[in-house]
């Protein structure tokens, strides 16, 4: 029935208000007049012009009132009507109190606001569905956009979205897409914005799809939004058999990180066998303190705290330095105290960034750009390493490495049992495999070299030939360690074990630089780990928060000898993707599994014995993820920028090509070192020369260190070269108020309810 006209019908019992005018009423749509990155003024002006509320995503307009005298009124179609004809409403049905309004829900994104990237993609559905500049088309263009078929709604102040024809409400919208592409599981109906902060991210330029929900739920819980395939969630608890299994799961497939590095270390540094394994079980212990520590005061994501690649490279220099390379008595006790010392230091050095709150000053100028070649070096650095040391085996670092990537790759989607084992646990499977394949070489004869004995040290061998097939059998035979004959079975790892630290400015300076970057890379882990789990990213508080316990559980490791602090693992990110495993509870689980291991000396001995060959094997593609997850946060931002392609790009050959530029003042170490530890020696020899020894040392180390080269660059260029927030990533991690937009999304990183009281004064360390 037109508004205006007459009936003769006797009124309903329920009479509905009739509409004037056409409905929905005529808005006008958003269209970008300068560029396709849409300007937040002009999206703030045109918000206000239509009347869009910023809080529940409606355009509210004054719905006309008949006048109590006769007169003309107008409708939305600007049509004369009489307020004494028969549409005039009853005095009762009247509006009470304040000005009532009509709302229509829809989705300003279909309207034409998309990000950069999505430009093309939004002009094609803009064209598609007939939007124009001009008011007129915009209902022809909803009633043609490629969205469900609507029916107007009977309430008299809402227009929702229904299927025309018969059936229920649709209740499964499909996925959304939220930042990170990951999907997001909604039971929702219609079109409406829940989000609060609407208006502030219309400012930033910046509106992501997960914003947006459909009409008629409400939501009850966020622990509702979950990542597709997510198994289990940060605050679940599936039972103690679920859990085990998940906690073990999750260490098994950072097995690389956890168990390798000592096998590198403790040999350059002179250790025996036995020492590797002391050193293997203690790392055991550390990790699962620091864990459980981490998951209850830290940031509480699911992350697994142990030695981090990003200590290796600067632990190497030190140990590979004159003074300490000629030692010959208790070399690996004295080197061992060095690095306890100024670990302990740096590591203090972090405690106050964190817990100071300096470190969320600095967040908020370390972006994407700044954290992707910084952490893409940190597996870049040990190109040198990797490949020399397993090509001394070839016969089983190469069917190593293809047994790797033939379960990442090609067996990836293969399930058994509801798992995708090959996935999960390619390390520890292509590990065990190629370890018995070893062992059967070994016992086949296959190593075995007339008149060369692997238990005679290289110096005492005379003759080339044989030198080199001793380096062989020490490689590749899995008979060659004799840590298990000499290990205890039951040992506890203990503080000071290797004697009281020693303290040197100049290996502390390094050390520091070390936990900076070790705290860059802490950085990126959090957010990715984050929008893995379907959590808000964390706020500057939680991050420093982080950061200082990992000052924390750093000192615990310099104080147990570990050689190297203890921060995040950047494999976790990697490992919460393919496990689909976040339980907290799973991780401190495992954590313990982990510290009952290293109370039995027979366990880090049968890690110790493993080929060397093969853990460098494994190292290679520890170290290429590591690269690829680095390189990964450059989602964030825009990566078609030429400003973010030069940075990263000038970066990552510059923090190759300067500590090569160092080593090439250090000639002489080919004659004493081994190739591999040659990018490790130019501390002593660099071009740096002063009246002062300890500076020149700190120097030569530090340029020669591409870690901290990377991480010096990539700061300077991001944070001087002009771009925009949206080119940065600023908005996803460096933006203060988003986490603000909902509350309830930061419930998982608050601190226990016994613990907040402690941290009520620190404002500065909480969500």
């Amino acid at each position: 029935m037109q508004p205006g006209s007459s009936s003769s019908q006797p009124p309903s019992k329920n009479p509905k208000p009739d509409r004037p005018g056409p409905w929905p009423p005529r808005i006008e749509p958003f269209v970008p007049r300068t560029d396709p990155d849409h300007n937040p003024i002009e999206l703030k002006t045109w918000a206000k012009r239509t009347g869009f509320n910023s809080n529940s995503g409606e355009i509210s307009r004054p719905l006309p009132t008949p006048s109590s005298t006769a007169g003309p009124t107008r409708t939305f179609h600007d049509q004369p009507t009489t307020s004494a004809g028969p549409t005039s409403k009853p005095e009762d049905s009247a509006p009470k109190g304040p000005e009532r309004t009509n709302r229509v829900r829809f989705n300003p994104v279909r309207l034409g606001r998309r990000l950069r990237e999505r430009w093309e993609e939004s002009t094609s559905i803009n064209k598609s569905a007939g939007f124009s500049d001009t008011s007129e088309d915009l209902e022809k263009g909803l009633d043609r956009a490629p969205l469900p078929d609507r029916a107007v709604h009977p309430h008299p102040d809402r227009v929702e979205i229904e299927p025309a024809q018969g059936g229920e409400r649709r209740r499964n919208a499909g996925h959304v897409r939220g930042e990170g592409d990951v999907g997001l599981k909604k039971e929702t109906v219609g079109v409406d914005l829940h989000e609060k902060g609407f208006e502030r991210e219309l400012d930033s330029g910046v509106l992501s799809d997960s914003q947006w929900e459909v009409e008629g739920e409400e939501l009850r819980d966020k622990e509702v939004y979950r990542p597709n395939g997510l198994k289990c969630g940060v605050t679940e608890n599936p039972g103690w058999v679920s859990l085990f299994l998940y906690g073990v799961q999750h260490y098994l497939s950072i097995a690389g990180s956890l168990v390798f590095i000592p096998l590198i270390m403790v040999p350059v540094m002179g250790g025996s066998d036995k020492d590797t394994a002391t050193v293997i079980s203690t790392m055991l212990l550390v990790t699962g303190i620091s864990t459980i520590l981490h998951t209850f005061f830290g940031t509480r994501l699911p992350l697994v705290q142990g030695s981090s690649f990003a200590y290796l490279a600067p632990a190497l220099v030190i140990i590979n330095s004159d003074e300490f390379r000629n030692l010959s008595q208790n070399k690996f006790k004295h080197i061992m105290r060095e690095l306890q010392g100024a670990v302990i230091v740096a590591s203090i050095f972090q405690t106050i960034l964190g817990y100071s709150g300096l470190m969320s000053l600095l967040v908020r100028i370390i972006n994407p750009v700044v954290v992707a070649p910084t952490v893409a070096v940190i597996g870049l650095a040990f190109f040198s390493y990797g490949f020399p040391q397993a090509g001394s085996c070839i016969e089983i670092s190469i069917p190593l490495i293809v047994l790797v990537l033939l379960f990442t790759l090609y067996m990836r989607r293969i399930s058994l049992f509801g798992n995708r084992i090959f996935l999960v646990y390619a390390i520890p499977l292509s590990v065990g495999i190629i370890w018995a394949y070893a062992f059967f070489l070994t016992a086949g004869g296959a190593y075995n070299y007339k008149g060369c004995n692997s238990n005679v040290p290289s110096s005492n061998i005379l003759l080339d030939s044989c030198r080199r097939k001793v380096e062989t059998m020490r490689h590749c035979r899995t008979d060659v360690s004799n840590a298990w004959h000499t290990a205890d079975w039951v040992r506890i790892p203990y503080p000071f074990q290797w004697g009281p630290p020693t303290f040197h400015i100049k290996t502390v300076i390094i050390m520091v630089f070390a936990s900076l970057v070790a705290s860059v890379d802490s950085v990126g882990s959090y957010h990715a780990t984050a929008l893995l789990v379907n959590l808000r990213p964390p706020t500057h508080g939680i991050v420093s928060r982080g950061i200082g316990l990992e000052g924390v559980t750093s000192i615990i490791a310099g104080l147990w000898g570990t050689g190297l602090g203890s921060t995040t693992l950047t494999e976790n990110v990697h490992t919460v993707g393919t496990t689909k495993m976040a339980s907290r509870r799973a991780l401190q689980l495992g954590a313990i599994i982990l510290i009952l291991f290293s109370f039995f000396g027979k366990i880090g001995a049968l890690l110790a014995s493993i080929p060397l060959a093969l853990a460098a094997s494994v190292l290679c593609f520890v170290w290429a993820l590591v690269v690829a997850l680095g390189l990964s946060t450059l989602r964030y931002t825009q990566t078609a920028s030429s400003r973010n392609v030069i940075i990263v790009g000038f970066t990552l050959f510059i923090s190759l090509s300067v500590p090569a530029y160092i080593q090439g003042y250090s000639p002489n170490t080919s004659l004493i070192l081994p190739s591999y530890l040659i990018p490790y020696s130019a501390a002593s020899s660099g071009p740096v020369h002063t009246s002062i020894s300890g500076l020149n040392y700190t120097l030569n180390a530090l340029l020669s260190i591409s870690t901290v080269v990377a991480l010096l660059v990539a700061f300077i260029l991001d944070n001087t070269v002009p771009g925009t927030k949206q080119e940065r990533g600023v908005y996803i991690w460096s933006d203060l108020k988003r986490p603000d937009i909902d509350p309830a999304s930061l419930e998982p990183y608050k601190l226990p309810q016994k613990i907040c009281c402690w941290f009520k004064c620190l404002k500065c360390l909480g969500p």
